[in-house]
């Protein structure tokens, strides 16, 4: 049994979950009666993930702000300009593309009883209220955004506790983390209990909603790696942005891809920015920060999904609450984590400016995960491709502005070699 085990462990997760997709789909269709209890596999993997959400997100976003060491001098400021810009723009191209190519979601149960906001008034008070909600509370209920406040307001106030304290914050982010990782570690067993359970319900036909839900995450991510990033650099630096665009999906983006992980990402990233001369105390915090705070592909990921969720709970959205929902994106992805599927689990937190109950979201949470074998690798690639893109980015516009010959094209003959 140890074996089988030890074998089954040594498979990469991507194949597993294809493999509890595949298997999900051959019960549904061959034994849906006689393998009924499939189903409680995903109803399992889904509670699993309600239950470790809202303190990954206290203690990862807590952490990341309390152990950021004030007085470096860095290039630090336009850094995180453009990971703000960046990631704004990303849940801007998301939410535009979820109205031009509107997807629907196959749910199973809770949406008779949804009471959707009749406005943006409505939808800012929720906000509000939300926001300074106490925190237990919040963590008892899965108020995201509550979480989300609290965990900045605690990170800036241990900003000046002692190093004990911060390493034993950081000691339980860790710790957290882990348990997440066990957790997407079960999921193809949960996938194939989901997929077993849209099947049985729907019919092939979800598999088709999959399928359209796929190309607008993956066309908004190409989007974005192809057309939005190359722009803002250009617009920094006055230089084509191409060679370094190319260079570093190549260098970083392919292994982000097979990882899956923006935190595993993190010592290519460094390795890169050193072959790239880029100021090693500049990137030595920017990276690790990136890798939690730079998340384009995690707002295109939780814009999408929202408002997949919107569109079939049949919500109308104006135009003020979807420039809210791309702020929301925003900031939400900054507060994912670095493993697998860390992106899915803030897609409550955008829902909740709808009124959606956490037990729908927690449901579009495991459609994420049904498609995450195509979508959380190619968000990922994104999301850590670009923190080296724009460290190099920052630091170009600064040489730019010193009067320096910004030579972008010298910063990768280490290729040539």
């Amino acid at each position: 049994m140890k074996n089988l085990v030890s074998k089954w462990n040594q498979v990469s997760l991507v194949k597993r979950i294809v493999i509890g997709i595949v298997v999900g789909v051959i019960l549904a269709l061959t034994a849906p009666n006689a393998a009924s209890g499939v189903s409680i596999l995903g109803s399992l993997f889904v509670g699993a993930l309600k239950a470790v959400a809202p303190v990954l997100v206290l203690f990862l976003v807590m952490h990341a702000i309390a152990a950021h060491k004030s007085g470096t001098k860095t290039n630090m400021k336009s850094i995180l300009g453009l990971y703000a810009i960046g990631t704004l723009l990303a849940g801007a191209v998301a939410v535009v593309a979820s109205f031009m190519f509107p997807v629907t979601l196959t749910l199973t149960t809770g949406a008779e009883d949804l009471s959707p906001p009749e406005g943006i008034i409505e939808v800012i008070e929720t906000l509000l209220f939300n926001v300074v909600a106490n925190p237990i509370d919040a963590l008892i209920n899965a108020n995201y955004l509550g979480i989300l406040m609290w965990a900045i307001v605690l990170g800036i106030a241990l900003r000046h506790a002692k190093q004990n304290t911060k390493d034993m914050l950081g000691s339980f982010s860790d710790a957290i983390t882990k348990v997440v990782q066990w957790v997407i570690n079960l999921a193809p067993f949960g996938i194939m209990g989901l997929v077993f359970s849209s099947i049985v319900s729907t019919g092939l036909s979800a598999l088709l909603v999959y399928g359209r839900l796929i190309l607008i995450l993956v066309g908004c991510m190409l989007f974005i790696a192809f057309v939005v990033n190359p722009l803002i650099v250009y617009v920094y630096t006055r230089k084509n942005p191409y060679p370094l665009v190319f260079m570093v999906l190549r260098e970083s983006g392919i292994t982000a891809f097979f990882t899956r992980s923006s935190a595993a990402n993190i010592p290519v990233n460094m390795k890169l920015a050193e072959k790239l001369g880029l100021d090693e105390d500049t990137y030595a915090v920017s990276i690790p920060l990136g890798a939690t705070i730079n998340m384009a592909g995690a707002a295109v990921t939780i814009a999408v999904l929202t408002l997949a969720t919107v569109h079939t709970l049949g919500i109308e959205v104006d135009f003020m609450t979807a420039l809210m929902l791309c702020v929301v994106a925003a900031v939400s992805a900054a507060g994912a984590s670095g493993v697998a599927g860390g992106s899915l689990l803030l897609i409550p937190l955008a829902c909740s400016l709808f009124g959606v109950p956490n037990d729908i979201a927690m449901q579009v949470v495991g459609v994420g995960f049904i498609i995450g074998v195509i979508q959380d690798s190619c968000e990922t690639a994104l999301n850590s491709s670009s923190d080296v893109l724009f460290t190099a980015t920052a630091e170009y516009a600064k040489e730019r502005k010193e009067g320096k010959e910004v030579s972008m094209q010298s910063s990768w003959k280490f290729r040539k070699m």
